[in-house]
């Protein structure tokens, strides 16, 4: 009998990193998905903001939290610009104190486009705190196209449908399970965006980002 519990704890841990990957792969697809659908509709993010920008965040499927009313937390991906294109991409977790009352508890797609490559290092970094950001702001509207000092800027919609929350609270950090489960041990985004190369579950992702994201 122990030797058969041996058995099935080696399968099931042989089955976990498996399971990971695979999980890893569909939001990937999914993160591809929501960045080709939000730069095709109408009002959705300006081709031009997308060409000057730094780093670009893709959430898909941000959660309104069921045990804490009003939190929020979704998992993501991040990947910058480099001389030869883009990044190998790290992976995010995005959560908000606060979701307010504009997506009324649905999911929500959320691309986050930063302008400022002097803000890349706290967007890589263990923890930053977006909403203490003076110049985050929701991008589904005037800030997207008129505002230049909005460097931050959160785009989404919900069912097809445009939509904000309040960035107030918002953090984001990494997201160290995914990270593994994508490159097989223990990194940084910092090392990941500057030394990694592209995996290749991340590659339609990165393509999707390059093509929607063209000078």
């Amino acid at each position: 009998m122990r030797g058969r519990g041996l058995v099935l704890i080696a399968a099931i841990t042989a089955v976990f990193p498996i399971m990971a990957s695979n999980d890893t792969e569909a939001r990937l697809s999914r993160a591809a998905t929501v960045l080709s659908e939000l730069t095709d509709a109408k009002g959705g993010l300006p081709a031009e903001r997308l060409a000057k920008a730094d780093c670009v965040i893709v959430v898909p499927g941000f959660k309104k939290g069921a045990a804490v009313v009003g939190a929020g937390y979704g998992r993501g991906f991040i990947s910058c610009r480099k001389y030869e294109g883009w990044s190998a991409p790290g992976a995010v977790t995005l959560e908000t104190s606060s979701l307010g009352v504009q997506i009324g508890g649905e999911e929500i797609d959320i691309v986050i486009v930063s302008m400022d490559k002097g803000r890349r290092e706290k967007l890589l970094s263990d923890r930053f705190a977006v909403g203490d950001d003076a110049s985050a702001a929701w991008g589904n509207g005037k800030s997207a196209h008129e505002d230049p000092s909005a460097k931050i800027l959160f785009f989404g919609r919900t069912k097809g449908v445009f939509a904000g929350f309040s960035v107030d609270g918002a953090t984001l950090s990494p997201d160290r399970s995914t990270i593994k489960a994508l490159y097989g041990e223990r990194m940084t985004n910092q090392d990941i965006v500057e030394r990694q190369d592209i995996p290749a579950d991340a590659r339609p992702f990165v393509t999707t980002l390059a093509s929607v994201a063209m000078h």
